[in-house]
C-alpha cells in the first residue's frame, strides 16, 4: 500500500489530493483547495501554504509526494511567485523526509487523459472516471489528483521496465 499527496500549487489557491494505491488498484482517500489570503503579506502566504501542506502530511501520513513543475508563464513576476509557493510546498514534504516527484502539466495530462493537450473539464471527466467519485472534484483538486494518478502509473511503468529487464537477464 502507497499513500500519495498530488499537489497543484498556487499562490493564492492549490489543490491537493490524497490517493492510496494496492499495486494497479487506486482509491481516494481526500481532496480539495488549499485558499491562501490574498490580502497577507508574501512571507506570510508562503508559510501558509508551508503550514497546509505540513498539516496535510501529519494527517495523512503519505509515502510520496507528486507535484506538478513549474511553467513558464507570460508573465515573469507571476512565475517566480508559482516557483516560490512549489518551494514552500516541497519543504514541507522533505522535512519530513517524504520523496518528491515533480511533473510536467504535459505529462500529467498524458498520463490521466491521454492527450498533453487536455483541457481543465476532461481532467476532470477523466479523475472522476478514475477514482470512482460521485462528482466531478474542483479544477484545482482535480489537477492534484491527477498529479497523484500520473505519479502512480510512472511508477508501475518504471517497475514493469525494470521487471522486465530482470526477466530478460534472467532467461540468459
Amino acid at each position: 500500500m502507497t499513500i500519495i499527496l498530488g499537489l497543484d500549487p498556487g499562490s493564492r489557491r492549490a489543490g491537493f489530493g490524497i490517493i492510496e494505491a494496492h499495486g494497479s488498484q487506486i482509491r481516494y482517500i481526500s481532496s480539495g483547495i488549499i485558499h491562501v489570503d490574498a490580502e497577507a503579506a508574501w512571507h506570510l502566504r508562503l508559510n501558509e501554504l508551508f503550514q497546509s501542506v505540513s498539516s496535510l502530511i501529519a494527517q495523512y501520513q503519505p509515502d510520496e509526494v507528486a507535484i506538478e513543475n513549474v511553467f513558464m508563464a507570460k508573465n515573469a513576476s507571476s512565475a517566480l511567485k508559482l516557483g516560490q509557493a512549489r518551494g514552500s510546498m516541497i519543504v514541507a514534504a522533505t522535512a519530513r523526509a517524504i520523496p518528491v516527484y515533480e511533473y510536467e502539466a504535459r505529462k500529467i495530462k498524458q498520463a490521466v487523459v491521454g492527450t498533453g493537450a487536455a483541457d481543465k473539464a476532461q481532467v476532470q471527466h477523466m479523475v472522476k472516471l478514475l477514482l470512482k467519485l460521485p462528482v466531478a472534484p474542483k479544477a484545482d483538486a482535480a489537477d492534484a489528483l491527477a498529479t497523484a494518478i500520473c505519479h502512480l502509473h510512472s511508477k508501475q511503468l518504471l517497475t514493469a521496465a525494470k521487471g522486465s529487464a530482470f526477466r530478460k537477464h534472467r532467461l540468459r
